[in-house]
C-alpha cells in the first residue's frame, strides 16, 4: 500500500525533475515545494527510497525509479481527468478545480479511471493546457514557448498556462485570455518589461512580464 502522502512526493518529484530538463531534484526544492521542513522531507525521502520509488543520495538529489515514475504518471492522469470532468461536465472554473483534483486523484481504482477517461473522449490535455497521460503512462510530448519569448508581431496560439493559482487564472478570465484565443506582442515596455498585446485580433491589451512568462503557446497553423 501506498499512501496520500507518497503519492503527492512521487507526483511532485516527477513534475519538478520535468522543471529542471531530468536533473536530480533537491530536498530543498521538495521542501520548499511542499512548504515542510528539510528534516521531514529526508524522512520521507528514505521511506521512499526504501520501497524502491526513488533513487535518493543524501545531499545530492533524488529521480524516480521506473515503479516510481509509473505511480505519478498515474497520480498525474488521474488528477488531469478529474480536472477535465469538473469543467465540462459539471460546470467548474479552471481556477476553482486543482484543490478538488487533488483529493480525487488518490481514489485507487483503475476501472474507475479508465471508465472516467472513456466517458470523457480519452482527452489528451487538461483545462490548464497540460498533458494527459494515457493508461499505459505515456505522457504526450508538447513543445510550446512562453509568450516572453515570441518576437514582437508574430500570430501565437495560448496552448497552455504554466502558473496555476486561483488568482492567476481569474486574472486572466478578467482579460478573456483563454486557452485558443490568438496573441501578438506588439510592443515590450523598456521601463517595466510589461507588454502590449493584441487578443484575438481585435481587442488591445497590457499584461504584465510575470504574465507573459506563464502563457505557453505556439505559432499558429503548427
Amino acid at each position: 500500500m501506498i499512501s496520500f502522502t507518497e503519492e503527492n512526493y512521487l507526483k511532485i518529484i516527477y513534475l519538478l525533475t520535468e522543471q529542471n530538463g531530468g536533473n536530480e531534484v533537491s530536498t530543498n526544492e521538495l521542501a520548499e515545494h511542499t512548504q515542510t521542513k528539510a528534516a521531514s522531507v529526508s524522512d520521507m525521502l528514505r521511506k521512499l527510497a526504501e520501497k524502491n520509488y526513488i533513487n535518493y543520495r543524501k545531499y545530492q538529489g533524488v529521480t524516480l525509479t521506473v515503479e516510481g515514475q509509473q505511480i505519478a504518471l498515474a497520480v498525474i492522469r488521474k488528477h488531469r481527468l478529474w480536472e477535465v470532468f469538473l469543467v465540462e461536465k459539471l460546470g467548474f472554473g479552471w481556477d476553482e478545480i486543482h484543490d478538488i483534483a487533488e483529493q480525487l486523484e488518490h481514489i485507487n481504482s483503475k476501472e474507475l479511471t479508465e471508465s472516467l477517461d472513456k466517458f470523457l473522449g480519452s482527452p489528451k490535455f487538461d483545462p490548464h493546457g497540460d498533458p494527459i497521460p494515457d493508461a499505459k503512462g505515456k505522457m504526450p510530448s508538447v513543445s510550446y514557448q512562453k509568450l516572453s519569448e515570441i518576437p514582437l508581431n508574430q500570430s501565437v496560439v495560448m496552448m497552455g498556462v504554466s502558473a496555476h493559482s486561483p488568482a492567476f487564472l481569474q486574472h486572466l478570465d478578467k482579460h478573456q485570455i483563454t486557452l485558443g484565443c490568438s496573441l501578438k506582442v506588439l510592443e515590450i515596455s523598456q521601463f517595466d518589461k510589461s507588454y502590449s498585446i493584441l487578443l484575438n485580433e481585435n481587442i488591445s491589451l497590457f499584461v504584465s512580464n510575470e504574465v507573459a512568462r506563464n502563457l505557453l503557446v505556439k505559432a499558429q497553423n503548427t
